[in-house]
């Protein structure tokens, strides 16, 4: 999928649910323990649930093999990146400056930029994280996604336990994803073009319907206009990458300044 299309879902999704990050934190007799159980079958749960998208993560993961061949990085290299990385977009821009001489730095704000969104992502399911012990805070957090995120989001703001799809599914993305490189590296040459199957799509159409399975009010719909206009013009005019941050703090500005009707009344 191109990238503006695909930032625009995620946008949407960040931006429909940007009342989470400036709500106020929800107060301890509001919150039920059983939203952040994590146990053996909470996990399974989250994994099988992120099974079937994992498949199209597993054929960008071969496709990044692939361009990481012809790029010349070695084998072990490419398997550690995706192993350590887990960041398709970001490993991606890696290798337009990969070499015998890699600028870290440029490359250091490269993928800062591109990775910003999980600012905000984080920032978004703090009120249930909190209620966390730090190290398990973080822990869950290391395998976050725009998918598992966004359908842990989901899960939620509907009152059901969410940290199974966070970290679970979180592992399921990982593991087809490492497996898709690996895939890439041998058999790439299969599979190089994936937007001749469409498959660049699929991605965009899951985070499309999950955000329009939330409301769909004026407020929201306004949120969504403005995300969109923010991304447009920073894509236009702001340096590569930043359109994603750009629409999501638009979105997240008319949410703060714009508060749901249960909150205005509180």
């Amino acid at each position: 999928m191109t990238l503006p299309a695909y930032s625009m879902c995620l946008i949407a999704c960040l931006g429909q649910q940007s009342p989470e990050v400036v709500r106020p934190f929800m107060k301890p007799m509001d919150f039920d323990p059983k939203l952040i159980a994590l146990d053996w079958p909470v996990l399974r749960a989250g994994f099988m649930s992120l099974i079937p998208i994992s498949f199209m993560v597993l054929v960008f993961g071969a496709a990044f093999g692939l361009a990481a061949t012809q790029t010349g990085m070695k084998n072990w290299e490419a398997m550690l990146m995706s192993a350590f990385v887990f960041a398709g977009v970001a490993q991606f821009a890696a290798l337009d400056s990969w070499g015998t001489q890699v600028p870290i730095l440029s490359l250091a704000v490269t993928v800062f930029a591109i990775n910003a969104r999980h600012i905000l992502m984080g920032a978004s399911l703090y009120p249930w994280l909190m209620h966390m012990p730090v190290k398990s805070r973080y822990g869950v957090m290391v395998l976050a996604s725009d998918v598992n995120w966004a359908m842990t989001l989901q899960a939620f703001n509907q009152s059901k336990p969410g940290l199974g799809i966070l970290l679970g599914g979180g592992l399921a993305l990982w593991i087809f994803w490492a497996i898709g490189t690996w895939v890439g590296l041998i058999f790439g040459s299969v599979i190089s073009n994936a937007k001749a199957w469409g498959l660049d799509m699929v991605m965009g159409c899951f985070l499309w319907a999950m955000t329009l399975s939330g409301p769909r009010t004026p407020r929201i719909l306004w949120i969504w206009l403005a995300a969109a206009l923010a991304a447009m013009l920073a894509y236009r005019y702001l340096p590569s990458n930043l359109h994603v941050i750009s629409g999501a703090l638009a979105g997240g500005l008319v949410g703060a300044l714009w508060p749901e009707e249960s909150t205005r009344d509180h």
